[in-house]
């Protein structure tokens, strides 16, 4: 029987483990870092915390024998495919990387990309002073929808002038800072909702990442519709050599046959 790791969290880790499941030939293994209260569950087998970095999973992965690699994290934890991709070449493990494809902006979007969270920050920033050019669309009290994830509020929270609303599934570390209201909350998420949210709280500006799917995406037609500029943070590039596919079928049929 091959063993199959998968590392998860997401939901195309989760649909992943499922299609496996079924196939007498393999056994799966699905790790969860452990960062999220009350993760949903894949099926099958669950390991949870961390590894150690590269090297504890390469020991990992040649203590327990496994076959097959999938790095089916989330498109921001550009650590743990760092690592993943360093102990598949140490240990000879075959690695692939699952994606959910990313947003595309459509007519009647107003994106602005930036490469990371501080540039997403910075454009804010330029926007408080109201000057022309750079950050302009923001001037004027930026009233932030912020659906970053609760660890990179600190890089936020210092944009002088802009109240934010926080969307997190857990608690952001305290004490909070008056201009920041956190919101917790777990998707998906409906265009109504999103709709009401943003006029409720009078927000002015979306800021969000790439992470893609539709379960969090009911945020971005809202914004269209209601003419909210949005502040998309790209996703970070994956490291030389990571194989990419971007579907659990495809995902499924490459660990049947590796």
């Amino acid at each position: 029987m091959r063993r199959v790791l998968i590392l998860g969290g997401t939901a195309e880790a989760r649909a992943l483990a499922a299609a496996l499941a079924p196939d007498p030939g393999l056994h799966v293994v699905s790790s969860l870092a452990g960062r999220v209260t009350n993760p949903r569950l894949p099926v099958g087998e669950v390991r949870e915390g961390g590894f150690g970095g590269a090297e504890g999973l390469a020991a990992w992965l040649l203590a327990e024998h496994i076959d097959v690699l999938v790095d089916a994290t989330h498109p921001f934890a550009a650590r743990m495919t760092a690592s993943a991709v360093a102990a598949s070449s140490a240990t000879g493990v075959p690695l692939l990387v699952l994606r959910r494809p990313g947003w595309r902006e459509g007519e009647g979007d107003s994106w602005r990309r930036v490469a990371s969270l501080q540039a997403a920050a910075a454009l804010l920033t330029d926007g408080a002073g109201g000057a022309a050019g750079r950050g302009a669309e923001f001037a004027g009290g930026a009233r932030v929808f912020l659906t970053t994830g609760r660890r990179s509020l600190p890089v936020f929270t210092p944009v002088p002038g802009a109240w934010l609303l926080a969307r997190s599934v857990d608690p952001p570390e305290p004490p909070l800072p008056p201009h920041v209201r956190v919101l917790l909350d777990r998707g998906p998420y409906t265009v109504a909702g999103e709709r009401a949210l943003i006029r409720e709280h009078r927000l002015n500006v979306l800021v969000t990442k790439d992470s893609g799917g539709a379960m969090t995406a009911a945020k971005l037609v809202a914004a269209r519709e209601l003419g909210l500029p949005v502040i998309m943070v790209d996703r970070p590039p994956l490291p030389r050599g990571a194989r990419l596919v971007d579907s659990v079928e495809t995902a499924a049929a490459w660990v049947r046959t590796a």
